[in-house]
């Protein structure tokens, strides 16, 4: 394994989509013993009255499958960065499927805010917006949306139910575009190492700039990261205040675009699939869907963004997003408009009224 600035980065994250496309080594199915211990936590929890946000990884004991699961967070750590687990049973009511799922995660990190709502277990759906009127979330409409990384560790989806056609999930590897830049135009590898700005998307706090610098590519204490959303980074420019992209910048972007489709894993969704990608090693996107016309047949994924025990630290720049940039902290997540991060905070103001 080589992890070094400017080099090759040799390491299992650094994977070609074409290489994994007619491969199964990253789709996990769940086991009997594993779905059995997943409905004897939920039957628990429902006897003790809890709320599905009030559940800690103790309240949901899975004792077996936790030990998969901490094998499964290390591959998101320190192998392909990604894995699918398939097979989640969805014979559960609504709430019961939010329980599971949310027992799940807690087993893997601790969810964090994915915007000003404060939702920590979001519905992704399309809820009949364009892009442009939504301003934040394009995960909301149907539209395709261009590859990215979100603003946490992890981040989870789990599959309800798919579209009538389309709503492809695509990811790729950032190491491996990395290795790519540096083959095809070296002259542009520290374009990608330098400060870009990117629009908070109306997610910034009282006395905080509606758009911040951070890089794409950066490494610490021997840790790649490649935490990038092209699409914040052009809302950006519509800002007087923040610097016109420069010609290098551009090219940048169009290479960015050209190696993300080129090297990128198609992966079809199944009802029941759990999809779990590293942020900072892995982008992914999503081709536009065309969904049915009942509400109850419409496309519904559960997302989580987590904050996991085992994650890298980050480079320094990173703290505007993240808040915190040390390996293993609770850190990321966009500030609700309340002004909390994570569920651990979520819970101890609740506490107090």
């Amino acid at each position: 394994m080589q992890i070094a600035r400017h080099k090759e980065i040799v390491s299992p994250f650094a994977w070609k989509g074409a290489e994994l496309q007619d491969s199964t080594g990253w789709i996990r199915p769940f086991h009997a013993d594993e779905l059995t211990e997943i409905d004897a936590a939920l039957v628990g929890v429902k006897r003790r009255g809890l709320e599905w946000l009030d559940v800690t990884r103790n309240d949901f004991p899975l004792p077996r499958f936790a030990s998969a699961l901490a094998g499964i967070a290390l591959e998101l750590e320190t192998g392909r960065g990604m894995i699918l687990l398939r097979g989640l049973p969805l014979h559960y009511s609504p709430d019961d499927l939010r329980m599971v799922y949310w027992g799940i995660g807690a087993h893997l990190g601790t969810a964090v805010s994915q915007g000003g709502r404060g939702e920590v277990l979001a519905n992704v759906e399309d809820e009949g917006k364009e892009v442009e009127f939504t301003k934040q979330r394009g995960a909301k409409t149907s539209a395709a949306l261009a590859f990215h990384a979100d603003r946490c560790d992890v981040v989870g989806l789990l599959c309800v139910r798919k579209a009538k056609a389309g709503g492809l999930s695509r990811i790729v590897s950032a190491a491996a575009i990395h290795n790519e830049v540096l083959r095809r135009r070296p002259d542009l590898i520290e374009t990608f190492y330098a400060d870009w700005h990117h629009s908070r998307q109306g997610d910034e706090q009282p006395g905080e700039a509606r758009a911040y610098p951070k890089s794409i590519f950066g490494f610490r204490e021997g840790h790649f990261t490649g935490l990038f959303s092209p699409t914040y980074i052009r809302s950006a420019q519509e800002f007087p205040e923040v610097p016109r992209l420069t010609q290098q910048q551009r090219e940048a972007l169009d290479l960015y675009a050209i190696l993300s489709d080129e090297l990128a894993l198609n992966m079809a969704f199944e009802p029941g699939d759990i999809q779990l990608l590293n942020n900072h090693l892995i982008y992914h996107a999503r081709t536009r869907y065309d969904d049915y016309d009942e509400p109850e047949k419409k496309r519904l994924l559960l997302r989580l963004w987590l904050a996991v025990p085992g994650s890298r630290p980050l480079p320094a720049g990173y703290e505007l997003v993240f808040g915190n940039i040390e390996a293993g902290a609770v850190r990321g997540g966009v500030p609700s408009r309340d002004g909390w991060r994570d569920v651990t905070q979520l819970r101890a103001r609740r506490a107090k009224r």
